[in-house]
């Protein structure tokens, strides 16, 4: 299902291609490298006691849907095992974008290496740990935790853009899961 929420100012809805078209061409977290002056995708988990949390990460999007990683003992690792529901924003340079749903731990080593290889195309030095089934480096973002890290897949529910290049608008996506 598709809302348009710019109806109001004479917009058309922005088709769901537009958006996908663009994440398939990357969205690199490299400095000067997108809007602002780089892309940054962040996570909203719920706490215990219902507050949010907010942090970066380094989420890829692949085969249609955001993929990311974290350690079990951070505090978005503890909040996803409690309860899967999230949000992920990015900006680009061409549009915002919020996306809710429900994080899916990936655990199948054949996915683990597939996803481990997606982030070495983007610049992250990633491997499959020992176990097969989740990923290490020698280095990784600090609110990461320490490695082995956890793949998720976010399957998303609903999502909202706002596109900020002619013509503008803004939509609500409804998803199939």
């Amino acid at each position: 299902m598709t809302i348009n929420l710019a109806d109001l100012y004479h917009l058309p809805p922005i088709e769901w291609s537009v958006i996908a078209d663009r994440l398939d061409r990357g969205v690199t977290q490299a400095p000067r490298s997108g809007g602002p002056d780089r892309h940054t995708c962040w996570l909203a988990t719920i706490n215990r006691d219902g507050s949010p949390h907010v942090t970066g990460v380094g989420a890829i999007w692949f085969e249609g849907t955001f993929w990311f990683e974290t350690g079990q003992g951070t505090r978005k690792g503890k909040n996803l095992a409690r309860d899967p529901r999230c949000t992920l924003s990015v900006a680009t340079d061409e549009f915002d974008l919020v996306v809710d749903g429900e994080a899916e731990p990936v655990t199948d080593p054949d996915l683990v290496a597939t996803m481990a290889a997606q982030w070495n195309g983007a610049g992250w030095p990633a491997r499959v740990d020992e176990s097969g089934t989740a990923l290490t480096a020698e280095y990784g973002a600090p609110s990461a935790g320490p490695p082995p890290w956890t793949v998720y897949r976010l399957r998303a529910q609903r999502a909202t853009g706002l596109l900020v290049v002619d013509p503008g608008g803004a939509t609500r996506w409804q998803f199939d899961t």
